[in-house]
């Protein structure tokens, strides 16, 4: 993928209901997304969200999920060499660590090196097609980027997978120029 190369990631942002997730991903997510789709209130999706995010953390290996969590809290901590170096070298040694992907894009994003965040959502998206976090993350750099219709699309495809997610729910409210949308 090109430096900004958004069409590239929206043409996986519009796959996503079609491609299943990498294989080494936990099977216990499946019935999980499935309850998210079919929250019946908020306070429902935000514990079966909390769990998923712990699948995603999830790593067979301690040393692996210990040094993604080392890394988050660096990012918090604004140690943001630290965790960037922590988090190269974990991506090569566990190239497959969808999570660590979308930690490095978030630190990325925070330092506003937008095309090295989106090639690290696309690669996210790639292995984890269901990221609704990471999909977020693409209609953030996309409507920085001053592409609207983009942003839309991928805050829509994120709403498809966590119809209660706020978050995505208002910025759809806001790209839609305040109108509610429910999809």
């Amino acid at each position: 993928m090109q430096p900004t190369d958004f069409n590239a990631t929206l043409a996986l942002v519009d796959s996503v209901g079609r491609r299943a997730p990498a294989p080494g991903l936990p099977r216990a997510l499946e019935p999980l997304f499935d309850h998210l789709a079919g929250c019946q209130d908020a306070a429902e999706a935000a514990a079966v969200e909390e769990r998923i995010w712990d699948l995603w953390m999830y790593h067979p290996h301690r040393l692996a999920a210990r040094d993604l969590d080392r890394a988050a809290t660096e990012i918090a901590a604004h140690c943001h060499d630290l965790a960037e170096t922590r988090l190269t070298r974990l991506l090569r040694a566990a190239p497959d660590y969808c999570e660590a992907w979308n930690k490095r894009a978030s630190l990325y994003y925070l330092q506003e090196r937008d095309d090295e965040c989106l090639r690290n959502l696309h690669r996210v998206l790639e292995l984890e097609p269901r990221h609704f976090g990471a999909l977020c993350g693409v209609a953030e750099i996309l409507f920085a980027h001053e592409d609207r219709d983009g942003a839309l699309f991928a805050f829509e495809a994120a709403l498809r997978i966590h119809p209660h997610h706020e978050d995505a729910r208002q910025r759809v409210s806001e790209l839609l120029g305040g109108t509610a949308a429910m999809h």
